[in-house]
């Protein structure tokens, strides 16, 4: 292999539209286009959630491109004073450039990054927008993110009219399919306007036969989530027999929610919104409407003696039936990706949990008859649980070898309930165990870096004393099918974000995977992620995955004239216990990876890191992530 130099002259500096280019599977969905449309849909819906726009208009093209037209106020066409091109210029070609940044322009808004509709430009053959503002009409156009025609304006007869139309022709070598699916698109826009009480949306398709009824859907509710929720359930089963329907306005978030418990099999609605995107992934504000739930209908059953001696009702025992939409605006959230599919703003948990057990307790007091045949159920839920783990308890070691000594087991011997954190260092393992539930969650602290057991055989790596305690604290010997000794349901790996951490984990998955697969199969093993940086902008303290979710924080509130400061944690074991519970333990404001094998090139993967006879290449493959990573 000829030598490759590293050095100054091989930083790359990717500028504008560059990054998205280069790695659009950091910005968006690249499976379908799905998501680049419903990027320009949001900035329409965010001009309707402002009150600015009524009526939205998506355009499936015969030529294979699409429309959004709403009829808001236009994107910006004067000249920014610092940038000296249109306001709708700097917007389509400028990463981090909108107006969603402060509270100003938007009070509640979907798009927070300020790169959305960017991104569609950047990964588009053409695009085209429309304003119309005052009695003009302007017009610019694209090419692969590039500005190809300049700003034009010229009158407009309709003086009255104004709004925005963006045309995009989707660029198919960044997906594994160029095409919109429509069938995801459809249920999309009817939960939009059905959101938004008062909003008209309403989706042509060019592509099937003029008259036919796919050809021109309209969707405009005036009853909003209410008329939504009993739509949904119509034909249903439910309890109560009228879905429950209450909602939460504070100083920066308001929230709607819509409840129904199922008589009988599994809810056939799970639906969370945040300003009006679809986090399909739930996050933090369902955790807070599961606890406030859970918590409401404890404190009923404790004042009524309804619970039989040792049933505890757990949050899974109250959603195992319901069918429930919540739909939150609040300022500023936080998702887990630029995908927005989870929600990750912590403090909205306490704040949703707190609004929906003042609520709920008081609907269960107005509505006892009813609200006993809900607790019934649920306590039918509860008592099949029990019933179901007493087949699969956590094992209590009663022979054989002895639970290793740096063990600090949970109390629960429910395996649907019971975690086991593999913690990297005594240190970390001393805040992981303050930070605990003790009731469910145990702790096992690592000596440094286990044994590379990628090429060793299953028979030989007891020898291992870290991975013989591991092996005899799950339950489970390597290479084996049986689980009945399993003693945790879940087995979490939790190591330092920095790359020794990183290399601790990755580590740990290679074992389960080679040695321990059936754990992984069967959705046993997980990843938590802990933050890198701490993050404090004023009094507000925010965690930051990795470099470039501190940047997006930190964009986010430069315009502010709050101080910032930055922290980089060294490892867990600086963080103190509430932090480790806050960011990395708690379940509702953790981040939780599952490890699964859906890639048929898994063991590739694993041959390339860990590999000895692979040494060369690694080196070679990591040089190259190194040069391609420097992107400024």
């Amino acid at each position: 292999m000829s030598e490759k130099k590293y050095t100054a002259s091989s930083i790359e500096v990717l500028t504008g539209l560059d990054p998205v280019k280069k790695r659009p599977g950091m910005y968006t969905d690249t499976t379908r286009p799905n998501h680049l449309l419903q990027e320009v849909i949001d900035n329409s819906v965010d001009e309707a959630l402002a009150g600015f726009a009524n009526h939205i208009v998506i355009t499936l093209y015969k030529d294979g491109s699409y429309g959004v037209r709403d009829n808001g106020r236009g994107m910006p066409v004067d000249i920014h004073p610092e940038h000296g091109v249109s306001g709708v210029e700097l917007i389509l070609t400028k990463l981090h450039a909108g107006g969603k940044f402060n509270q100003d322009v938007y009070h509640y808004s979907g798009g927070l990054h300020g790169v959305g509709v960017s991104v569609v430009n950047a990964l588009s053959e053409r695009l085209e927008v429309t304003v119309i503002q005052q009695g003009f009409q302007y017009r610019i156009a694209f090419a692969h993110g590039d500005c190809v025609e300049a700003l034009t304006k010229e009158p407009y007869s309709n003086k009255k009219d104004q709004g925005t139309e963006v045309r995009f022709w989707v660029n198919g070598s960044y997906f594994d399919h160029d095409k919109v699916a429509k069938s995801r698109l459809i249920p999309l826009l009817k939960a939009k306007a059905l959101l938004a009480a008062g909003l008209k949306i309403t989706l042509i398709d060019e592509n099937v036969a003029e008259g036919s009824e796919d050809a021109h859907l309209e969707w405009y509710f005036q009853g909003g989530i209410t008329e939504y929720v009993e739509d949904q359930l119509s034909g249903e089963e439910i309890l109560p027999v009228a879905p429950i329907i209450g909602e939460f306005t504070g100083e920066t978030e308001e929230f709607t929610w819509g409840l129904a418990w199922n008589k009988e099999g599994s809810p056939s609605m799970m639906e969370s919104y945040a300003n009006l995107i679809p986090t399909t992934q739930g996050g933090t504000h369902v955790n807070g409407l599961k606890n406030g739930l859970t918590e409401s209908i404890r404190e009923f059953c404790d004042q009524r003696n309804l619970l039989p001696r040792n049933l505890k009702i757990t949050p899974e025992d109250v959603m195992q039936n319901l069918n429930y939409l919540l739909s939150l605006k609040m300022v500023e959230p936080q998702f887990a990706s630029q995908t927005k599919e989870r929600l990750s703003s912590r403090h909205i948990a306490n704040i949703v949990a707190t609004a929906v057990k003042d609520f709920f307790t008081l609907w269960l007091n107005k509505h006892v008859e009813e609200g006993l045949e809900i607790v019934t159920l649920i306590i039918e839920n509860a008592n099949a649980r029990v019933k179901s783990s007493k087949a699969v308890v956590r094992k209590k070691i009663s022979q054989g070898p002895k639970l290793p000594g740096k063990l600090a087991d949970c109390i629960s011997n429910d395996v649907n309930l019971t975690e086991l954190f593999l913690v990297e260092g005594d240190s970390a393992g001393g805040s992981a165990k303050q930070a605990r539930d003790k009731e469910v969650q145990a702790i096992m602290a690592l000596r440094g870096k286990i044994l590379n057991t990628w090429e060793v055989d299953s028979s030989q790596i007891l020898s291992s004393q870290e991975i013989n305690d591991i092996s005899i604290a799950i339950g489970v010997d390597p290479a084996s099918d049986n689980l009945d000794g399993l003693r945790y349901g879940k087995i979490c790996i939790l190591a330092d974000a920095d790359s020794d951490g990183l290399h601790i984990a990755t580590l740990l998955c290679a074992l389960f995977l080679r040695h321990f697969r059936p754990l992984v199969e069967g959705g046993h093993v997980f990843v938590a992620v802990p933050p890198l940086y701490r993050i404090d902008i004023g009094k507000e303290i925010y965690y930051a995955l990795d470099e470039y979710e501190k940047n997006e924080t930190i964009k986010k509130y430069s315009h502010s004239k709050k101080n910032i400061s930055v922290t980089r944690f060294k490892g867990l074991g600086e963080m103190n216990p509430i932090q480790l519970r806050e960011t990395t333990m708690a379940q509702d404001t953790r981040r939780l990876v599952q490890l699964t094998i859906d890639d048929s090139d898994i063991n590739q993967v694993f041959d390339r890191l860990l590999n000895k006879k692979m040494s060369a290449k690694r080196k070679e493959w990591i040089e190259i992530q190194e040069f391609n990573d420097v992107v400024v």
